[in-house]
């Protein structure tokens, strides 16, 4: 186990992540399924939109399905002709200080309902990284030891929600892994 513990760290060290996430899957027996569902708003924050994926996790006969947005640059978006911007589908800034206030409108100005200004760059599916590492593999503990750890107040509804889910998420990676295993994955972290 050392010796593969050393090989994890060696591909981290080196910036080869996907390539250790790929290592510890292929020696937790892990299948994956990543696939494309919509841009949309994915966090009850987001103030811009973002690629969701539908992924699966599955070892033997258990599986875990859940929904995964992918950071905003990965996601897919417009590129404006004026080089170096570039906008969320709403029209938001990806890379500076500027956005579209109605992007439909924008679009809609050309005769053929397309802007010849604006091409559609198709986003990155997440890495198999990415993936494991935004993962619940520890216990939350109390919705309590779950506030004070993270800075929540617990009076607020919008905390004991996202304990809800961060605690449903854990007894589902525990569905797929034991102690042990959990442990290997927080090799990648």
């Amino acid at each position: 186990m050392k010796t593969f513990n050393k090989e994890v760290e060696d591909c981290i060290q080196k910036s080869r992540y996907n390539e250790a996430a790929e290592l510890v899957a292929q020696k937790l027996g892990l299948e994956w399924t990543i696939n494309f569902l919509k841009n949309d708003k994915h966090f009850e924050d987001d103030k811009d939109v973002r690629d969701i994926y539908k992924i699966g996790l599955k070892r033997g006969s258990r599986n875990f399905h859940f929904n995964f947005g992918q950071n905003i640059i990965d996601s897919q978006y417009y590129q404006d002709s004026i080089i170096g911007r570039t906008y969320t589908l709403i029209g938001g800034c990806r890379t500076g200080n500027y956005k579209i206030d109605d992007i439909d409108k924008f679009k809609s100005s050309f005769p053929d309902g397309g802007s010849q200004k604006l091409k559609l760059v198709k986003g990155k599916k997440p890495s198999l990284y990415a993936i494991l590492c935004c993962l619940t593999k520890y216990d939350p503990g109390t919705f309590e030891d779950f506030c004070s750890e993270f800075g929540y107040d617990e009076d607020s509804r919008k905390a004991y929600n996202t304990y809800t889910a961060v605690k449903e998420e854990y007894m589902n990676m525990c569905s797929l892994f034991n102690d042990e295993e959990l442990e290997l994955l927080n090799l990648i972290n």
